[in-house]
């Protein structure tokens, strides 16, 4: 394990989950960066991207996005893939740089569905309903124009869907070494289309009220659950806000926070992500809690892990006051990979700078030299 930093914080104590033990309350939030091969195979560089973060004293690290199967699921141009065992085995790699720092890393699974704009296997993007996704394509993903308008998945494709996240799962685990899973249910992509009402027009078993729409989350956490065992920790990361629509909120409000929740504590999860810009503000208009103090409120058992703009310690320790058990950095973590440490010993932060945000995986790296 990463040496145990010496503050008087509460993200610098220890923290366990299934089993597993980590030196801080500290983690790397998921962030795309597109830097596999045109295979999906991982290489030397995001073997140095993820190792730097370990060595910074981060004790959890989350990947970026990993596509699941050779239909549907890739997103992007470049992106990894953990879908053979080649990935697999490279992801190994990786895994292994990140154990030798004394860190721990789990593995997010994603499936785009109707934001796929890099999409190699298939000329068509498919979504739980025929509805063009707002916004645009991300330019710096290679995407250019509008989403394409997607076609309207099939229950056979759905029943795809679900066994490529178990069988990119089993890879995680057996294969690539993964300390965990996180399921990608936000920002927009396919889970998260299923469980918004905008997207969702279904009138089938998976649409309906907002615990319904978050039916297809529950079966892939079921699915997944039952291909990697009981011991392995598994979680889903949720958001209100999406790549597409940042400002979208829960159209259910608190009473259907509380509902999706409850379901989520009933569920096999051992862990909720909850994300939102500023993870301390509240969740809904005229209303006073957080996303963050509702997941604490309706399912207290689950392990709450929160990001959001929180990489100032004061904001830190507030969203753990509110019920948080992990901080998880994005853009503080990519500025200082070192964070923890820096933190601890009172030093400096780098400032952050605009092109930290592109999306590869060696941004910076000769200037931070970790």
């Amino acid at each position: 394990m990463n040496a145990p930093l010496s503050i008087p914080s509460p993200v610098f104590t220890g923290a366990r989950l299934k089993g597993l033990d980590f030196a801080n309350r500290l983690s790397v939030a998921p962030m795309t960066r597109i830097s596999a091969s045109a295979a999906g195979v991982p290489g030397e560089r995001m073997r140095r991207y993820y190792q730097r973060f370990a060595r910074g004293a981060f004790s959890l690290i989350t990947t970026e996005g990993i596509y699941t199967d050779k239909a549907y699921s890739q997103t992007y141009r470049d992106q990894p893939g953990l879908t053979d065992r080649e990935q697999a085995e490279a992801w190994r790699q990786i895994v292994d740089a990140v154990h030798a720092e004394g860190g721990r890393i789990f593995a997010q699974l994603m499936h785009g569905g109707a934001l796929a704009q890099g999409n190699p296997h298939r000329p068509e993007t498919v979504g739980p309903s025929a509805v063009r996704p707002k916004g645009s394509q991300m330019t710096g993903y290679h995407g250019d124009g509008p989403y394409p308008l997607p076609r309207e998945i099939s229950d056979a494709q759905i029943a795809e869907a679900i066994e490529g996240f178990a069988d990119a799962a089993r890879l995680a685990i057996d294969v690539a070494g993964f300390d965990g899973i996180e399921i990608h249910g936000a920002n927009g992509y396919l889970l998260d289309q299923f469980f918004t009402d905008y997207s969702n027009g279904r009138i089938d078993r998976w649409g309906g009220d907002i615990v319904e729409r978050l039916g297809l989350s529950l079966e892939v956490l079921k699915a997944v659950r039952a291909a990697i065992g009981p011991d392995v920790p598994l979680g889903l990361r949720l958001s209100q806000g999406k790549v597409n629509d940042f400002r979208h909120k829960w159209g259910e409000r608190e009473q259907g926070a509380a509902r999706v929740f409850q379901a989520l504590a009933d569920s096999p999860a051992d862990f909720v992500h909850v994300t939102e810009f500023e993870a301390w503000q509240p969740a809904f208009e005229d209303g006073d809690a957080s996303l963050v103090a509702l997941a604490h409120r309706h399912a207290p058992h689950l392990f709450l892990i929160a990001n959001g703009s929180l990489h100032d310690l004061a904001r830190a320790e507030e969203v753990m006051e509110a019920g948080a058990d992990m901080i998880a950095l994005g853009r503080g973590a990519l500025v200082n990979p070192d964070w923890p440490r820096l933190t601890a010993e009172r030093s400096g932060l780098r400032p952050f700078e605009l092109p930290f945000l592109a999306p590869i995986s060696d941004i910076k790296d000769s200037e931070l030299a970790l």
